[in-house]
């Protein structure tokens, strides 16, 4: 059950707000629809989220179709992509899995699970999941989801996937203009300026839709845009000439909003190395780590420095190593047993450092992982690293749910989103200096912060109200938008 909160909360909330002595006007479903993949559309779209709720209206997102590893668990034990999660935190809904009936998450390079309404039907190869037979009972999933949603919000913030000229699966898609035809949505075409080549992906873009498809785009937004903005005036005029579309604004890059990141591309910018005179926490760095916004707090600590790693000796000198969440546990175990990742982590345990594995990093902490069923992979059975008294079995049925637990005296919250079982009933098991869990979250939680790192450093920092926190980032982003982006034209086209 979705959960509105009372529009008293939201005027206490923001300056922005109009009236609600006047009735809200029903806005028409806006389309953030991309030229590419990761050109920033899941931001804008939730800047959009907060936006309109500053502004009285009762906004909730919606992606047809996700493709992440990156992935939340409502409260009714559905799971959706994270993204859509933190566009419900910024429109202060509680996530449904309306909100993203198809979430895709790869195995490998050829093959996916399909979570079909916040619930995993198995595992499709790329070639059998984009053919024509059956996906007309998607596509009535994905309309039947938007269309509950849309009975009760106004408006929908949808959001495509990667680019929406991929002409060659335009029957098959689901997610970008299709959707954008049975919503009756106006789209936006969002682009990446910093990727080069704006122009042609703009134009491109626009040009190579249908008549009737090429009439839904009601404007542009330039995205990630580096130096002075006044320089790109002239090629702002020139886009909307060629592309017979109004840019709606430029928006900068931004670096000093804290926003959850929807891909694992980001990480690429976190492989920092050791530092002095701080906490130094290596998170191995995983071919397929999945759930990474389990560390965005401990990113935010002053006490810490969090940094994303396959080096041994940076594994070895760390003062604490976390073994993330994988989506391919015994491939990606594998193939730290090949590099030499497991012999650092047992040296590290060895020399006293604390070890914290995390779902599938859990699993690998343990005695053995087995796959008798091959859900996961060809192996049947693998040894784990053997720093926990457990052993996992994968099973075909999946864990997806949020959970409450007490740890250090103190309630806390987090959530599960596992394949396997092990022998063990514990929510925490620790031993020795070694800790495993299948929550993620866990480490949201201001009293499992403060045990692990107690006794590291003297200095304590100052703590964080993770909402209020969270709050604080969506209005900042509200914020840049709003400065960058004509959003009373934007209520103009989606109002007529």
């Amino acid at each position: 059950m979705i959960k509105k909160h009372r529009r008293e909360e939201q005027l206490i909330f923001s300056p922005y707000l109009f009236s609600y002595m006047d009735n809200k006007k029903k806005l028409h479903p806006i389309l953030l629809a991309g030229t590419g993949s990761d050109v920033g559309k899941s931001i804008i779209a939730t800047a959009l989220c907060r936006i309109f709720l500053q502004d009285g209206y009762t906004p909730a997102p919606f992606k047809a179709q996700n493709m992440a590893l990156n992935s939340f668990v409502t409260p009714d034990g559905k799971e959706i992509g994270r993204a859509q999660a933190v566009q419900a935190e910024a429109c202060q809904l509680t996530p449904s899995s309306d909100m993203n009936p198809v979430l895709l998450k790869p195995n490998s390079e050829h093959t996916t699970q399909v979570v079909l309404n916040g619930v995993s039907i198995g595992n499709k190869s790329a070639y059998d999941y984009f053919k024509k037979k059956g996906r007309e009972e998607l596509r009535d999933e994905v309309c039947k989801a938007f269309d509950r949603l849309n009975q009760q919000f106004n408006p929908i913030v949808m959001e495509g996937a990667g680019s929406i000229s991929e002409i060659n699966l335009r029957e098959t898609d689901i997610v970008n203009m299709p959707m954008a035809r049975h919503a009756n949505a106006d789209v936006i075409l969002v682009a990446d300026i910093d990727k080069g080549g704006v122009f042609a992906s703009c134009y491109g873009s626009v040009m190579l839709q249908t008549p009737e498809d090429k009439k839904r785009i009601k404007g542009i937004i330039i995205n990630k845009f580096r130096g002075d903005i006044r320089l790109f005036e002239k090629g702002r005029k020139m886009l909307e000439e060629i592309c017979e579309t109004p840019v709606l604004g430029v928006v900068p890059m931004f670096k000093n909003i804290a926003i959850e990141e929807e891909d694992s591309v980001q990480l690429n910018y976190k492989r920092r190395t050791l530092a002095k005179e701080k906490i130094n926490i290596a998170v191995v760095l995983l071919r397929h780590l999945s759930n990474f916004t389990d560390f965005n707090v401990l990113e935010r600590d002053s006490r810490v420095n969090l940094f994303y790693t396959n080096n041994t000796k940076e594994i070895e000198e760390a003062d604490i190593i976390i073994l993330p969440g994988s989506k391919s546990t015994i491939d990606d175990l594998y193939e730290l047993r090949r590099i030499g990742i497991v012999n650092s982590i047992i040296q590290a345990h060895k020399a006293g450092k604390m070890i914290i594995g995390i779902c599938g990093g859990f699993q690998m902490l343990g005695q053995a992982i087995h796959d008798p069923l091959g859900i996961e992979s060809e192996i049947k059975s693998l040894p784990g690293i053997g720093l926990l008294s457990i052993e996992t079995t994968m099973g075909a049925e999946k864990i997806t749910k949020q959970v409450e637990f007490e740890f250090e005296g103190k309630t806390c919250k987090g959530y599960e989103i596992h394949q396997g079982v092990s022998t063990t009933d514990q929510t925490i098991l620790q031993e020795g200096h070694c800790l495993g869990t299948y929550v993620h979250g866990i480490l949201d939680n201001e009293a499992v912060i403060e045990y692990i790192l107690k006794g590291k450093q003297k200095k304590a920092t100052e703590s964080i109200d993770i909402l209020e926190f969270k709050n604080k980032q969506y209005d900042l982003l509200a914020d840049h938008v709003r400065q960058h982006v004509d959003i009373e034209k934007l209520y103009e086209i989606m109002g007529k």
